[in-house]
């Protein structure tokens, strides 16, 4: 029988052979799937170039990390005695007015509202100084000091002395990506905006006595008041019925509880941020947070991470958001604060007018503590003299500072802005004009888009505690 040459046959040999191609495709497709769920779900066990693809994607962490947190466990008798206290209103003057006031625990220990500084005094009528910096994440701050760690020595170094040191020392330039190195002859370390307090003990009697906070006027009416207080049998328990006949150690032993309560509460570093579970692989970040976070990390941009280090330490201690050390920023005076009524009134931070002992050190004036930035979405008012409400005005002042000041600062007669306008002239060279975004010079391009800036703040948002992974 003859076959026309057009006609369709089929041979054995070609069908098994289809059949074989097709059940090779789609076992090299589920291959395919199944590596590409793995790696989506272990981005981190991927090479390094296909787990950053898996990271841009997905969010998560290409490079996760295991984190060395403070232990949380029952407090001991004495920070429970601290407790109570943190939150006594009884040893105010006004009774109105304990240390939660100020730095409340739903507001990262910071303060609530938006009025620069908080009301105190014996009526509750006074207003501060500078709005309470938060008290989350001190438990790394060291001591105030100017220069390097001095290490193990045997002599006291006196702090003007190393001021007086310091003295034309060339500051060294931050930068996002550049490991800190052991800093050089800078301010650093310190409790409150100006350093003024070594330790949490310390910090913790200067609001009790202060005239315009809880307006104490000896330290001896505060021990008055512990002697009376409704806990006064745990103290007798812990240090012995004689504690209530010696307001000085009675004292000393207050001031110390209040610290171990901060040491040994883990909300006051808690660690609970998206940021700190996407470090260690457990959360995933939206493509705004992720594209905020290299903002935040780059030097060309924002070089927020210059100053508020954002990496883990090399021995995987968390990161707290800040470096410790002082800037003078020159942002602009704010109107709304009670002492700038007088025109003469300037807040120089590091040499006064509320810390004393640096007064003659000229070159630090102006400069101000970097605080933490961990739940800084919460607050609702910026730096020392609290001129900002919001996150978005803050970095709007990052940009347009040198750029287009007249966003910035108030204006003259003629209409022209007053760079630096909250700092004499004679004390402006102190302001940081060398690290970025500071360094751009007039008719160079911003550092950040508004695009930039909402992806920034979208990642600053991944820092605030209490995320559920």
């Amino acid at each position: 029988m003859n076959v026309h040459p057009d006609a369709t046959s089929v041979s054995p040999t070609s069908a098994t052979g289809k059949t074989l191609r097709g059940t090779l495709w789609v076992a090299l497709l589920l291959a395919l799937g199944g590596s590409c769920t793995y790696a989506l779900i272990h981005p981190e066990r991927m090479p390094d170039r296909i787990g950053e693809i898996v990271e841009d994607v997905t969010g998560a962490n290409a490079h996760p990390v295991k984190l060395v947190l403070p232990p949380v466990q029952p407090l001991s008798a004495v920070a429970l005695i601290g407790k109570e206290m943190f939150y006594d209103k009884s040893l105010s003057a006004s009774g109105q007015q304990s240390c939660a006031s100020c730095h409340n625990p739903d507001h990262g220990y910071g303060p609530i509202g938006k009025f620069p500084v908080q009301l105190g005094g014996p009526h509750l009528n006074l207003p501060g100084y500078r709005p309470p910096p938060s008290l989350a994440y001190l438990y790394r701050q060291a001591p105030f000091s100017i220069g390097p760690d001095a290490g193990e020595t045997d002599t006291p170094v006196s702090i003007a002395d190393q001021a007086s040191a310091a003295i034309g020392t060339q500051r060294a330039v931050k930068s996002a990506d550049v490991t800190p190195a052991a800093p050089a002859m800078v301010p650093q370390g310190g409790l409150f905006w100006d350093g003024r307090a070594d330790s949490l003990q310390n910090q913790s009697i200067e609001p009790m006595l202060n005239p315009v906070e809880m307006a104490n006027t000896s330290a001896d009416e505060v021990a008055g008041k512990l002697q009376h207080a409704a806990y006064i049998d745990q103290f007798k328990k812990l240090f012995g019925e004689g504690i209530v006949s010696h307001p000085d150690l009675l004292l000393s032993e207050a001031m110390f509880a209040l610290g171990r309560y901060q040491l040994e509460e883990s909300s006051f570093h808690a660690f609970s941020s998206k940021y700190d579970y996407w470090l260690q692989g457990k959360a995933r970040l939206t493509s705004a947070e992720l594209r905020g976070l290299r903002l935040f990390n780059d030097p060309n941009k924002a070089n927020c991470a210059g100053c508020h280090l954002s990496q883990p330490s090399p021995d995987g201690l968390p990161p707290v958001f800040t470096d410790t050390q002082y800037e003078a920023l020159g942002v602009p005076r704010n109107p709304a604060l009670p002492a700038n009524k007088d025109p003469n009134y300037h807040d120089l931070g590091i040499c006064g007018p509320i810390r004393k002992d640096l007064a003659t050190q000229t070159q630090y004036c102006g400069m101000f503590l970097t605080p933490t930035l961990r739940n800084s979405a919460s607050r609702e008012v910026f730096f020392h003299n609290g001129i900002y409400h919001t996150l978005k005005q803050v970095m709007d002042f990052y940009n347009f500072r040198d750029l287009e000041p007249e966003k910035v600062y108030s204006r003259d007669a003629s209409g022209k802005a007053i760079k630096y306008d909250d700092l004499p002239v004679k004390y402006q060279a102190n302001i940081d004009t060398s690290d970025g975004p500071f360094n751009r010079k007039p008719g160079d391009p911003l550092s950040m888009s508004d695009q930039d800036i909402n992806d920034i703040i979208a990642f600053i948002k991944t820092l605030n505690d209490g995320y559920k992974p």
